[in-house]
């Protein structure tokens, strides 16, 4: 991969802060998306997701592109991780398939990984016949 196709950084918008009645995900959307403007980035979009399911780890971030690995990182902040991010950001443009180890992705991203979710490859039609679904076996009487 060359480094030009399409990459996403998703953020949560309803991930609560350490601070009571605070949701940190538009203070990072907006530091990332500012950041990458500054660098000239035109790769990488930010986008901020109402919910991604880790909210027992605030503040949540994915990354997606096509046919790549998607991961999903946990208990992430504007003041300690920003750089951290846009690092990995830069590592995964060139990951042709996405898949990094623990010990290649940077600073708190090594042990806050909540999901890695293998790519979605296209594949060959399925012939007609094997594509319809049976029912299960009815046990003989």
């Amino acid at each position: 991969m060359d480094g030009t196709a399409r990459h996403r950084i998703l953020v949560c918008t309803s991930c609560k802060g350490t601070d009571p009645g605070t949701r940190p995900g538009s203070q990072l959307i907006g530091a990332l998306r500012d950041e990458l403007d500054r660098r000239g980035d035109t790769v990488v979009e930010v986008a901020g997701v109402a919910c991604m399911a880790g909210c027992s780890h605030p503040c949540t971030v994915g990354f997606q592109a096509e046919g790549k690995a998607s991961y999903v990182f946990g208990d992430l902040n504007l003041q300690d991780d920003l750089a951290d991010i846009l690092h990995f950001a830069d590592l995964y443009k060139l990951l042709a398939d996405g898949w990094c180890s623990s010990i290649d992705r940077p600073g708190k991203l090594r042990r806050s990984t909540l999901s890695r979710i293998p790519a979605l490859l296209p594949t060959a039609p399925m012939p007609a016949q094997a594509a319809k679904i049976t029912a299960p076996m009815e046990p003989a009487e």
